[in-house]
């Protein structure tokens, strides 16, 4: 079962919308293009910074749990676990519930072959996706953020003890053992992705970070 504390992107390319939109008497930019593609150390620098404001975070009644969306008696946790199986998953009951696999744990490149040694994260904690603006979202989109089986680098399976130590933390507080490079690029994906923001202390981190980092080229899927 998904920890609760525990934090626990593809389509053609558009162009961009150039106006923008006058909302309340203020002038704010339209809507990027759909899809972003950018190094990761020019998209790390374009992401906004504002201070992470946590007040009123109740994980369970602004996100809820994971989903059976296309009705297949399997929901989010059990849809990531067949995706990321590098050998055929065998189940408990009813092709519901994922039982036996063969999963490499990007954290810590271990070989799992229990689903009961495994949890599903959040890249982006939803603790921290909500002080980071999902505070303002609707109830629905929160759903879709917290279900996102869209883009491959929101949610991944972890080993269990790793995602205890994680929690909500973001790289400025936690970095993975192993795969940084990929984790820090994973990090920023989501946050474009999601239109999320950055605070300064977290900014710093990754711009550290990204630095050491091979300045890959991220192409995300805005939700």
């Amino acid at each position: 079962m998904r920890v609760h504390w525990s934090s626990y992107v593809r389509a053609n390319e558009l162009p961009a919308v150039a106006s923008g939109l006058l909302l309340t008497g203020v002038a704010v930019p339209a809507e990027a293009a759909t899809v972003y593609k950018g190094p990761l150390r020019t998209a790390m620098r374009g992401l906004v910074v504002a201070a992470e404001v946590n007040a009123g975070y109740d994980r369970d009644r602004y996100f809820g749990t994971w989903r059976d969306t296309n009705r297949d008696c399997q929901n989010t946790r059990q849809e990531v676990l067949v995706q990321e199986s590098r050998a055929a998953v065998s189940y408990t009951s009813r092709g519901c519930t994922a039982s036996t696999g063969r999963w490499v744990t990007s954290w810590d490149n271990r070989v799992h072959t229990s689903a009961s040694t495994v949890q599903i994260d959040h890249t982006v904690p939803v603790h921290e996706a909500w002080g980071s603006g999902a505070r303002y979202w609707s109830q629905a989109r929160r759903v879709a953020f917290y279900n996102d089986l869209g883009d491959t680098r929101t949610l991944s399976a972890q080993t269990s003890a790793l995602n205890y130590a994680k929690q909500a933390s973001g790289p400025e507080a936690w970095m993975p053992p192993k795969n940084r490079c990929a984790y820090i690029s994973q990090w920023v994906a989501v946050k474009i992705r999601w239109g999320l923001r950055v605070d300064s202390t977290e900014k710093a981190a990754l711009i550290r970070y990204a630095d050491s980092c091979p300045n890959v080229t991220l192409t995300v899927t805005r939700a």
